[in-house]
């Protein structure tokens, strides 16, 4: 079996996504993910004008060396947008190696630890009691994990609250806009949040909350340790994870679960934060981390470590990567929970897909390779439109993580 081509498709069914297509002489093609929010068309153009001339011809079934030719033999490596154009490929041929071997792409990876997988939900609202609502809401659909956001008052906007009531995209469409923050009145702010929601559910629910990257490791510490008599599932993303030693200041003061990685791109980024054990769940995703064969790498270093894996899984993520994602959680033993925000009906319409949610739970469906398509009649009714995530800047001007 040989690739006989390979091609990329942009469309924009209520935000945009990147899907790349390899065609092999058999008649068998796979689908991969590329979309790499507020920054697509890099990706498209990195796959159409470098990565694409170097696969035709190739044996789709040689994933391990197809991925160190395209992360070694390019000499500037990881990044962003080279590990996005490297996952679109590297799912691409998973998919294709499932369906010419007939079985779903969880087999190829061990098979089933699991009968399925645990996912949460985002749950939100402007003040406690919106929440509160969102909360009940989501627990009467059957989620047993549900991360909380809620306004700051003060704030005009916050980090994971919607400005439509349960639905919540932070990339729009236009140039970026601009967020206010205002850490102490976050800081004292989460606390009672939590207690409410303990108070109001009990303990059995788990709860998950996402400080965005916008703390400091020691004011990520005070949280941490003012949350820990509500027992959240995790606090994620504390402090930006540049400075990988920051997160040991954190596990000092804190019993509070720490989770991290949705903007890594590869093992190098979590490597200090495994080895040390100042995390305990990493997020590193399918699509940004080099597709399933580096994410295994990463998971299997993390077993190491007693760290389980918590896949970011937002909407900025097609159908294609949630259904690696689903296939890879369902596998790999070290699994901890997987991000499930649902796509609109029109980008499940354009992405016809296998994998189902039940109860709280999710499986990627039987159907060989990923049991995801790409009807392209379709998505050409939805041209690329140009969006960005938001910046944020302090209440002084000063520009600070979004």
């Amino acid at each position: 079996m040989k690739i006989t081509d390979a091609y990329v498709n942009i469309t924009s069914p209520g935000r945009n996504f990147v899907t790349l297509k390899i065609v092999t002489d058999e008649g068998i093609y796979g689908l991969g993910d590329g979309t790499l929010n507020g920054r697509e068309l890099a990706v498209a153009a990195y796959l159409t004008e470098h990565v694409i001339p170097c696969l035709i011809g190739r044996d789709p079934f040689q994933t391990e060396d197809i991925w160190q030719y395209l992360y070694r033999g390019a000499y500037w490596r990881r990044g962003p947008v080279t590990m996005s154009a490297i996952a679109a490929v590297d799912v691409a041929l998973w998919d294709i190696k499932g369906k010419a071997l007939q079985t779903p792409i969880y087999n190829l990876l061990g098979g089933r630890s699991r009968e399925s997988v645990m996912v949460y939900c985002h749950a939100f609202g402007k003040d406690v009691g919106a929440a509160l609502e969102d909360v009940a809401k989501h627990k009467e659909m059957g989620y047993r994990a549900i991360r909380v956001q809620s306004g700051v008052p003060g704030l005009k906007s916050t980090y994971g609250v919607g400005k439509v009531a349960g639905h919540y995209e932070p990339a729009e469409r236009g140039l970026p806009t601009e967020y206010e923050w205002e850490t102490e009145a976050y800081l004292r702010s989460v606390p009672p949040l939590f207690s409410k929601m303990r108070e109001t559910f009990g303990e059995e629910l788990h709860l998950l909350h996402d400080c965005h990257h916008r703390l400091t490791p020691i004011e990520a510490a005070r949280l941490g340790k003012e949350l820990e008599p509500f027992h959240l599932f995790w606090i994620e993303d504390p402090t930006p994870a540049e400075l990988q030693e920051g997160f040991r200041l954190i596990r000092q003061h804190t019993t509070t679960p720490l989770a991290v990685g949705e903007v890594f791109n590869s093992l190098w980024d979590a490597h200090e934060l495994i080895r040390n054990q100042w995390i305990d769940y990493v997020r590193a995703t399918v699509v940004h981390a080099g597709g399933l064969t580096h994410l295994k790498k990463l998971a299997d270093f993390a077993a190491l470590y007693h760290v389980k894996t918590g896949c970011h899984g937002a909407t900025d993520l097609s159908p294609v990567s949630m259904a690696a994602a689903l296939h890879f959680g369902l596998a790999v033993h070290n699994f901890g929970i997987q991000e499930h925000m649902p796509h609109s009906e029109e980008t499940d319409a354009v992405f016809p897909h296998q994998y189902s949610y039940q109860d709280g739970y999710m499986h990627p469906g039987d159907k060989p390779g990923l049991g995801v398509d790409l009807d392209e009649k379709l998505a050409a009714h939805y041209e690329y439109q140009r969006a960005y995530l938001p910046v944020n800047r302090k209440q002084d001007g000063t520009l600070t993580d979004w």
